[in-house]
């Protein structure tokens, strides 16, 4: 079975009203990529991943008479795409839903959110991922309440085979100052994104564990907006958000283990893997691991296998000079994969 994650910048860009994709001129979320060349590379990226579930990030809008489920449904038809069947969870706060495209002839999936509802004043441990969690104070006294502007998507799947595993879908908050007037405020608005997500990720942490004590197979996968050094503000927090999600520190049977990350953490390697590339102001890209698929113990005993399709890292998305330049038309991230025995 192949899973994959794809943060797809700006999706809900490429639909109009009526729920259909858009293949014109017109400009797409993306910078200098019209609406018909980013759907070019899309379709061609998704083609080639040939995979029986995405998890798509950034997906089309739900809410205000638009339906991401029906826009994904669109797009896969519109590309003859197996994983024809789409479903998300809670909606988000923004135009960026975390939604799962998947074949339903290799897959059954349920929307099963676990823990309890919370008013605004919220609750204390993990509470359900919709809600707001109370974590105590911090360090001037004022007591912390976070919330997921796009709440985490937990699901209960079943393989053909009649594996049954738990999969959470995860976009945590991003980092970058956005609307900071000067360079002070910039320094004030990064730390405090970061301590956003580093609270986010506390939480999803705390329902990861939960489902580790009870034994369930586990994967998480998406976008964190975090890795190890992403920048010099990580010095401020004992350790990055994703170190914190993959119990890095805790007992071995309550870890969860994804390669890229373990090579990444190690700290050893001249060319860290990379998932996503940005080009920055001055002309110049940055490239970051930003996108994971995580798996609970007893998984890794059924042959996982990794693959980040960068289009100048991968050796196959290279030598295909169609699929890498379509990855580079589809979006600033590129999908993960993971093949594993399920």
């Amino acid at each position: 079975m192949r899973l994959a994650t794809y943060n797809v910048e700006w999706f809900n860009a490429l639909f109009g009203d009526d729920h259909m994709p858009i293949e014109d001129d017109g400009p797409s979320g993306r910078y200098g990529i019209s609406r018909a060349q980013q759907l070019y590379g899309l379709g061609i990226a998704f083609t080639a991943l040939d995979a029986d579930a995405v998890m798509v990030i950034e997906a089309p809008d739900e809410g205000n008479g638009r339906s991401s489920v029906t826009a994904l449904e669109n797009f896969a038809r519109h590309f003859g795409l197996r994983t024809r069947k789409a479903l998300i969870g809670f909606a988000s706060e923004s135009q960026q839903e975390i939604a799962l495209l998947y074949d339903p002839d290799a897959l059954s999936v349920v929307h099963e959110p676990l823990g309890e509802p919370t008013g605004k004043h919220g609750r204390e441990g993990a509470p359900r991922f919709d809600g707001v969690l109370r974590l105590g104070p911090d360090e001037n006294g004022t007591e912390q309440k976070v919330v997921f502007s796009r709440p985490p998507l937990e699901l209960l799947v079943e393989s053909r085979a009649g594996n049954v595993f738990r999969l959470i879908g995860v976009h945590t908050k991003a980092k970058v100052p956005h609307g900071a007037r000067d360079a002070e405020d910039a320094i004030r608005l990064a730390v405090e994104n970061r301590r956003k997500q580093f609270a986010q990720c506390v939480w999803l942490r705390r329902r990861i564990e939960e489902h580790l004590c009870a034994g369930d197979p586990l994967i998480v996968m998406g976008d964190f907006n975090d890795g190890p050094e992403i920048d010099e503000y990580e010095l401020l927090f004992p350790r990055s958000g994703v170190e914190v999600v993959l119990g890095w520190d805790g007992p071995r049977d309550l870890q969860l283990y994804d390669r890229n990350a373990r090579k990444a953490l190690s700290k050893h390697l001249a060319a860290a893997p990379s998932s996503a590339r940005f080009l920055l102001p001055h002309g110049q890209y940055v490239s970051a691991l930003l996108d994971y698929i995580m798996i609970s113990p007893e998984l890794r005993t059924r042959n996982p296998k990794w693959r980040i399709w960068h289009p100048f890292d991968d050796k196959g998305c290279f030598e295909i000079p169609e699929l890498r330049e379509a990855l580079l038309l589809a979006s600033d991230h590129f999908p993960v994969t993971l093949d594993i025995d399920l």
